[in-house]
């Protein structure tokens, strides 16, 4: 298939940011595609080219590609980086300079995707002290037999600057009306996708055997499956109201969330944004397959740092130390951890995730065996209030961050986030009662003791209808030297001049992020805005939500993927919880 085809599709998608549009700008492309074609334009749709537990990446630097468009377009350094200079987008810049070409090339070569693809490939295996000059060898002979829009979006896909607005939902959208006729069978899709994380797989069987394909996905072993996730409640009362006369509360660690796939002595550990998070946990490969009396076995823990002395369980913030390529010996030794079981998912080749949490919760006490590192999530069976509020003070007791409530009958719903699983936090000394996840989105250039940092940040919820990040505040507060620090060496890289079409802002910062990273804010209310995005025009006409007094936690949420932060369905739930609690206040 012509690589044209998809650059020109790449060329429609950014130039709107309506779903709608996105969605059948996708089908249009999808129809055109041959079946055995789909599956790599789907990761390249995501800027990747492999699920993300494969752990593929490209790992092309600017000046690398800038050395590339030089050589294919026989321009000069400082002519290529002028030109990026201008328009902030070196996609954009080559697409420009290779218009200007200089050097004319006589034998040039199809530019098909599968040859993009398997070139991509080989760059992002590449390795070594040669790797470079191979790496500008392959960038160079796809620019050669490149036109001007072809160049740019092999640019943005080696650079992975792609912004094309489109985020899976959209993809299961266009995929279903593609190949089913229909987007209400995505429903099929979405299991498909919650027990493969592979959306390329997903979209090569809907093409080649349609929707029936669909039944067919199972979980295998070492393919991670999409962690279930819970809605907040502010209250024990709000909590009983929910979740009905009896269920399981369960300690709310802070810890790292980690789903373990074991055969074996072969082990292998994802995070919840389902990276390989393997060589970060030695000590958990190490020991977990001494506690395990099954063939083959897909658990979900928290991993949590402990204070070897008292037992008790330590901040986030002390795992964060793991996060390390070098010395990683040492970091065990220093950050200990236990490994906290609260979920069983496969067991000798069955899946588990239909069997009701009280089901899966015995089959979890049966195969495992605890010890001093491997351990059972506390957990207690509670009937009212008291007994949560009980419940809850032994969990903060123990270092923990509150409770997780959980329906004794439910299934575990993989990749989808309802009533059956609650979280319920310690109350901060706030109206809210509660953090948000909010996204990074711009960042505003510190003065005093800040200078030469970020010494505020520009956060947004995550509108699940419209796939986009809008505003909800600026925070300044609540950053210790060390986190300031911190923040600038994740941030500083994911800076880019114009801003991502998926960010939704009226407030101009001083320089835009790729929205890939969360923090964890309180406040003290939230507010109606005229400035800024987060739930606009849902509770006032020309209006949306904003937060007052937001502060920094201290802890970076490295393990979350950006579609998991807070989203304006739960900012709205919150601001409604406050104004009643009000309400209750005036008549008391």
């Amino acid at each position: 298939m012509e690589f044209s085809i998809l650059a020109e599709a790449f060329y429609k998608m950014e130039s709107t940011r309506k779903r709608l549009e996105l969605t059948q700008f996708l089908v249009e492309l999808f129809e055109k595609t041959p079946h055995d074609v789909i599956a790599k334009i789907v990761y390249l749709l995501q800027g990747k080219l492999r699920p993300d537990f494969e752990g593929v990446e490209l790992g092309v630097a600017e000046k690398l590609a800038i050395r590339a468009i030089s050589k294919s377009s026989g321009s000069t350094i400082k002519k290529i980086e002028d030109e990026y200079r201008k328009g902030g987008d070196l996609g954009q810049a080559a697409s420009i300079i290779m218009e200007q070409k200089t050097q004319t090339t006589f034998l040039v070569e199809d530019i098909t995707i599968e040859r993009v693809y398997e070139t991509l490939f080989k760059i992002a295996n590449l390795e070594g002290s040669r790797s470079q000059d191979m790496k500008m060898k392959y960038i160079s002979s796809l620019l050669n037999d490149a036109n001007p829009l072809e160049a740019s979006y092999i640019l943005k896909i080696l650079l992975g600057t792609l912004r094309l607005g489109v985020a899976e939902n959209t993809v299961m959208d266009a995929l279903a009306i593609a190949f089913s006729g229909s987007k209400e069978n995505r429903k099929s899709l979405e299991h498909a996708y919650s027990v493969s994380s592979d959306l390329g797989k997903v979209a090569e069987v809907i093409a080649t055997k349609g929707i029936e394909g669909m039944e067919k996905f199972e979980i295998v072993l070492f393919n991670p499956i999409r962690p279930m996730l819970a809605d907040r409640v502010k209250s024990e009362e709000e909590a009983m109201e929910k979740m009905g006369e009896e269920f399981a509360a369960e300690y709310k660690l802070d810890g790292e969330r980690v789903q373990l796939h074991i055969e074996g002595d072969k082990v292998v550990l994802y995070s919840r944004s389902l990276e390989n998070i393997s060589s970060y946990y030695p000590d958990i490969i190490e020991k977990i397959p001494k506690a395990i009396q099954a063939d083959n076995i897909i658990l979900e823990a928290e991993a949590v740092a402990m204070n070897e002395n008292t037992g008790e369980f330590l901040p986030f913030q002390e795992l964060m130390h793991r996060r390390r390529k070098y010395k990683i010996e040492k970091a065990v030794t220093q950050y200990p951890i236990s490994v906290n079981l609260f979920d069983i998912l496969y067991c000798n080749g069955k899946s588990c995730l239909e069997l009701s949490y009280k089901d899966r919760r015995e089959k979890l006490e049966k195969v495992v065996k605890e010890d001093e590192f491997v351990k059972y999530i506390p957990m207690a069976i509670v009937k009212n209030e008291n007994e949560v509020e009980d419940f809850m003070e032994n969990s903060i007791n123990a270092g923990s961050e509150g409770l997780m409530l959980k329906m004794l009958d439910k299934p575990y719903q993989a990749g989808s986030r309802g009533n059956y699983w609650l979280k319920l936090k310690r109350e901060y000394q706030n109206e809210l009662g509660d953090s948000l996840d909010l996204v990074v989105i711009g960042g505003f250039f510190g003065k005093g003791r800040r200078t030469g940092s970020y010494g505020t940040l520009l956060l947004a919820t995550y509108d699940e209808d419209e796939d986009t990040f809008p505003s909800i505040c600026k925070v300044g507060t609540g950053f210790s030297d060390e986190s300031l620090d911190q923040l600038y060496q994740i941030l500083h890289p994911k800076v880019t001049i114009k801003k991502n079409p998926r960010i939704i802002s009226e407030m101009e910062a001083d320089v835009w992020f790729e929205p890939e990273l969360v923090i964890e804010v309180v406040a003290s209310e939230i507010t109606l805005s005229p400035i800024h995005k987060a739930a606009k025009d849902v509770i006032r006409k020309g209006a949306g939500l904003a937060l007052r007094f937001p502060k920094f936690t201290g802890k970076i949420r490295v393990e979350k993927a950006v579609e998991d932060a807070s989203t304006n369905e739960e900012v709205i739930t919150l601001y409604k919880g406050q104004k009643k609690v009000a309400h209750d206040k005036n008549l008391m």
